[in-house]
């Protein structure tokens, strides 16, 4: 999934996706599964009666094995909840707008629920000093476009996903800086 964008002369929008990703669906589910196959292995044990009809588990001892299929498995469920709350409430999505009429950026991204569920951050365009590009490779690579202000903050701007390839963040921190008119550092 790529994030969208509209663009005109004067409003650029880049729609960041959030929570909802195949690669989430696909842990929640998969930790869930799991989650419930070591918990019903543990309740197995502890019953002496196959909750499971595919895996011979009566047969395991209730203390140690049967406890700590119990733990690991409603340590999973536990895990599975997060991540399907997380895709629920899609964490981590909103937009970045660029206005030129108004002179304003606007971050938008959504949160956890609670007062502070939605996350609004404006600056004018007259406080934006330039675009950087934070480039690391590695075991966790990371390509990371900041909008830096003049008064040394960094706000990122991409989404968190799987690295994009270095020429389209090159290409998306040009774009965006030479419609901002200002510099592009990191490169």
């Amino acid at each position: 999934m790529q994030a969208t964008s509209k663009n005109s002369d004067d409003i650029k929008l880049k729609k960041i996706i959030g929570s909802r990703r195949i690669s989430n669906y696909w842990w929640a589910s998969t930790i869930l599964i799991g989650g419930i196959g070591f918990f019903l292995s543990g309740l197995s044990s502890y019953f002496h009666y196959n909750l499971l009809p595919f895996v011979q588990t009566i047969n395991l001892a209730f203390i140690p094995q049967g406890i700590l299929m119990i733990f690991y498995g409603t340590l999973g469920i536990t895990v599975s909840l997060f991540l399907w709350l997380t895709i629920l409430w899609d964490v981590g999505s909103g937009y970045n707008e660029f206005n030129k009429k108004k002179g304003l950026i606007t971050i938008f991204r959504f949160s956890f629920p609670g007062p502070n569920r939605q996350i609004l951050l404006t600056y004018k365009l007259a406080n934006i000093q330039s675009i950087k590009v934070n480039i690391k490779e590695g075991i966790n690579p990371k390509r990371e476009i900041y909008l830096c202000t003049k008064d040394q903050r960094e706000i990122p701007l991409t989404q968190v996903d799987q690295p994009l390839p270095l020429s389209e963040i090159e290409t998306e921190a040009i774009e965006l800086a030479s419609f901002l008119g200002v510099v592009v550092e990191g490169l």
